[in-house]
């Protein structure tokens, strides 16, 4: 059954069933592209890939780390966050390279050999402190390869799970480092709090020290003047004992010399001891001979004082005129040395009769008896006196040689001694004052390093085993997306192929059907008529596409009822614009308009992908009609819709200017057609 629809460039009629088809066109073309590309994740296991393990495992604390074989497994055994997972076979380079050339393999995942060794690096140069080993740690890497004939999204698809594996291994990794590092932080802290405690008794001790030793200057002072006042007696003490060491030896001599005089006396004594009995006879015959002389000087005594009587009277009466001067004085000197013979005569007399009284006293006779024995025991007594006397003077020698002399030569070392320990405690007040200064210092450094290293300890964190293997979890993968890996394009694919469907539902339209009437010329409606009469059907159809897509995207994405509704009529709003953008590029280009709505559609797709297009073809993106159905799609809103609305009057307007001036000919151009 035909219609009463133009075919354009054919005189063919249009039918039911080229109508059916222009309108289950999007449906169709938009039913297959989202069923092929939405949620790939349900079918990962059709795609197969490859895993060549070259890795070398490392011995970390005497425990066999394999993380080359820890990836592996982690790749077979998928992520929970997947409904499905690639089917992955162990392999080797050849059969992967073999499987990859002839489309056995999708994907080829290479661990290489240094993996486990570079992904423990890092932790390994903490481990060792840091400094040169610092710069050998490095990153671990794996190797993706896809075939240059493989499909479009099957290397973003293995690369992702990929680097999903490697990251989850890297957390793995980051987190046991990290918790090392957070105990590591606590066992710091408790060790630098006991060093504080250790530099806090330090300062203590440096200060009871310091007080200590500021005591010692005023003692040592003390004991430098005690020594130095030792030092002055000890050296008066050595000069006093060399005087005495001198008399002593002076006394020596004189001992000597008297046990030699002592000697020689006693020998004498005993040479002469032989004439003591004449001696004895002697001295009693000048008792008798004293008693004589007595008489004799008392006779001369008398006359000699006569005498002088005569002579004064002789001087008192001589005058000098007469006599002479001379002679009274000679007479006068006379008379005196007369008086003096006088006196001497009288004591001659007394000591006369003294001598023979003494000498006729029988204890005197007695004792001049006993002289010759006397004699002999005296010289016995100074021959011993002599002997005594000389072992005196030896043993004063000795005593002066041996004795004082060493007890002088002890006193000058003793003097030595104590100036030096004079000298020696002064040095030590002076040392004592700089190290008690030394030690106040030491006391109020060490006091600071306290504070500091208590500040220092109670700055650092402490963590429980248990915060810091939480604290790690989180350190180590600190962000993350609740999102999925649903579809490859992201919640908007379905919006851009909606809207890019509906663009070439309404071109294919304008393929099949004429943009006005091929009486346009001789028709008498109006051109506004002409126009809306070949835009009904295509507007019908438009709405009826954007239906059947809404009800395709629902059956796929499961909007909920007030998402739908608006979706489907941001859809059927779009389907009717897009027909009426259509006619006007045809009616205003003819076949080039086709080929311009062909264009729009392929830049919708282009701009519509990803963000990163050059700015100038995204601001035509942004121009085209295409734009505000997408945005509308996405999300409805008022902005969208006033945007197509608009598009769609001025397409009409457009296509109506475009009739109206194809009603306007020539009388030339009428004649050939007749």
């Amino acid at each position: 059954m035909t219609l009463p629809i133009e075919r354009a460039r054919s005189r063919k009629p249009i039918t039911w069933l080229t109508i059916l088809g222009i309108l289950l066109l999007p449906a169709a073309v938009g039913g297959i592209l989202v069923a092929a590309l939405q949620n790939p994740t349900e079918r990962l296991d059709s795609m197969t890939a490859a895993i060549v393990n070259l890795d070398d495992p490392v011995t970390i604390d005497g425990q066999l780390t394999p993380l080359g074989r820890q990836l592996s497994a982690g790749l077979v055994e998928g992520s929970d966050d997947l409904d499905s997972n690639l089917t992955w076979v162990i392999s080797n380079k050849d059969d992967a390279a073999d499987g990859l050339a002839d489309g056995t393999y999708q994907a080829v995942i290479t661990i290489p050999e240094d993996f486990s060794a570079a992904a423990t690096s890092a932790g390994q140069a903490i481990s060792d402190g840091g400094g040169a080993a610092s710069d050998k740690a490095e990153k671990a890497t794996i190797t993706v390869t896809t075939p240059p004939d493989g499909l479009v999204a099957d290397d973003l698809i293995t690369s992702q799970i990929a680097s999903v594996a490697t990251s989850t291994m890297g957390s793995m990794l980051s987190e046991a480092t990290m918790s090392n590092v957070l105990v590591g932080f606590t066992t710091l802290g408790d060790q630098i709090g006991e060093a504080a405690d250790g530099a806090l008794q330090l300062a203590s001790g440096a200060r009871d020290a310091a007080t200590g030793a500021a005591a010692i200057p005023d003692g040592a002072a003390k004991l430098a003047t005690g020594a130095s006042g030792l030092g002055s007696g000890a050296s008066d003490l050595a000069n006093g004992l060399g005087t005495i060491a001198g008399k002593t030896r002076e006394a020596a001599g004189g001992a000597s010399q008297i046990g030699s005089g002592l000697l020689t006396g006693a020998k004498t004594l005993e040479e002469q001891s032989s004439g003591m009995p004449a001696l004895v006879g002697a001295i009693k015959n000048a008792a008798t001979s004293a008693g004589a002389a007595a008489a004799s000087a008392g006779t001369a005594a008398t006359q000699t004082s006569d005498l002088k009587s005569t002579l004064d009277s002789l001087a008192a009466q001589c005058v000098p005129a007469v006599s002479g001067a001379a002679f009274c004085n000679d007479l006068a000197a006379a008379a005196s040395s007369a008086g003096t013979a006088s006196g001497s005569a009288t004591n001659a007399k007394s000591s006369a009769l003294l001598a023979a009284g003494t000498l006729s006293n029988p204890l005197v006779a007695d004792g001049v008896a006993a002289l010759p024995g006397t004699f002999t025991t005296l010289a016995t007594s100074m021959r011993d006196a002599g002997t005594g006397a000389s072992s005196l003077a030896a043993g004063l020698n000795q005593l002066a040689t041996d004795g004082i002399d060493k007890s002088a030569s002890g006193a000058r070392q003793l003097a030595d001694g104590a100036t030096q320990l004079s000298d020696g405690a002064t040095q030590l007040s002076s040392g004592a004052t700089e190290l008690a200064t030394g030690l106040d210092t030491l006391a109020t450094g060490t006091g600071d390093l306290a504070g500091g290293l208590r500040k220092a300890s109670d700055s650092l964190p402490s963590f429980t085993d248990g915060e810091s293997k939480s604290l790690a979890t989180v350190m180590a993968d600190p962000v993350t997306s609740n999102s999925k890996m649903d579809t490859i394009f992201g919640p908007t694919a379905i919006p851009l192929l909606a809207a890019v469907v509906l663009w070439f539902g309404g071109l294919a339209s304008f393929i099949v059907m004429r943009a006005h009437t091929a009486r346009t010329l001789t028709s008498r409606r109006s051109s506004a008529g002409l126009a809306l009469r070949a835009f009904a059907p295509a507007a019908l159809i438009g709405a009826g596409q954007g239906v059947l897509v809404a009800l395709i995207v629902q059956i796929v994405a499961s909007y909920d009822a007030a998402t739908w509704w608006a979706f489907a009529g941001t859809a059927v709003l779009a389907g009717v614009v897009f027909a009426a953008v259509n006619q006007a590029l045809v009616a205003v280009f003819g076949g080039i308009g086709r080929w311009i709505g062909a264009l729009v559609g392929v830049l919708a797709v282009a701009t519509g992908l990803i963000s990163t297009v050059p700015g100038w073809l995204s601001a035509i993106g942004a121009s085209l009609p295409t734009a505000p159905a997408f945005t509308g799609l996405i999300a409805a809103n008022g902005g969208a819709a006033a945007g197509l609305v608009v598009w769609g009057v001025l397409s009409l307007i457009v296509t109506t200017l475009a009739i109206a001036l194809r009603r306007t000919t020539s009388a030339k151009t009428v004649l050939a057609t007749a």
